[in-house]
């Protein structure tokens, strides 16, 4: 491993174990891989297609948060934006330096659960507000009053001072509000195949920077 000593305690915690499967997978990943492929399948045999691709654009955005976020640590040399440190809230598998396997699965059954959410009509009104513009709002501050919780239990590290819970401002805009926006965007497209074209956008350009990553090193 190459010299690790200049980055932040938590950071070197995690890029001990970081894609090491082998020293951190536990049984429980198998039941919960199963649940997501349940629901995914599920989805598709309702022909549910746009909620499936609305759930797949917001976890190809969050892909594209985690991989920025692996860039600041490594160019850095110092800490992510956010980390998932070893010793509290240990992981069955560190797949990028903030980014683990259960976050995997969890953002794909977040985007499925948040395009259920939507009416079908997408000019309905809440509260004299337009049910998209609404439930963005509203999803975007519960997850980041949910992260802000789990900065408070030690299980997700920020250790860079614009993104603290005194501050979850830039949480909001850039951590959430984008993720929800893509998926209710997706879910909206016309037809199917828009709603596919934009996905195909999103984790092609997620591929070719993580291909950029490795090549540089940032990854």
């Amino acid at each position: 491993m190459a010299d690790i000593s200049g980055f932040s305690e938590y950071t070197q915690s995690s890029l001990e174990i970081l894609r090491q499967p082998q020293q951190t997978l536990h049984w429980y990943v198998i039941p919960i891989f199963l649940l997501v492929l349940y629901v995914v399948t599920k989805e598709l045999s309702e022909k549910h297609y746009k909620i499936l691709l609305g759930g797949l654009a917001l976890w190809g955005v969050d892909l594209f948060n985690e991989i920025w976020n692996s860039m600041v640590c490594f160019i850095s040399g110092y800490a992510p934006v956010w980390g998932a440190p070893v010793g509290v809230g240990d992981t069955a598998w560190l797949i990028l330096i903030g980014y683990n396997v259960e976050i995997s699965m969890m953002f794909l059954i977040l985007g499925i659960t948040a395009c259920l959410m939507l009416p079908k009509d997408p000019k309905m009104k809440i509260l004299g507000i337009n049910n998209r513009v609404f439930l963005c709002v509203v999803l975007t501050t519960l997850a980041v009053i949910i992260e802000c919780f789990l900065n408070y239990c030690g299980i997700l590290t920020w250790e860079w001072p614009f993104w603290q819970r005194s501050c979850p401002w830039l949480i909001w805009l850039i951590g959430y509000l984008p993720f929800f926006t893509a998926a209710f965007y997706v879910h909206d497209r016309p037809t199917v195949k828009d709603s596919a074209k934009v996905v195909g956008g999103i984790l092609g350009f997620d591929l070719v920077l993580i291909v950029i990553c490795i090549f540089m090193g940032w990854i």
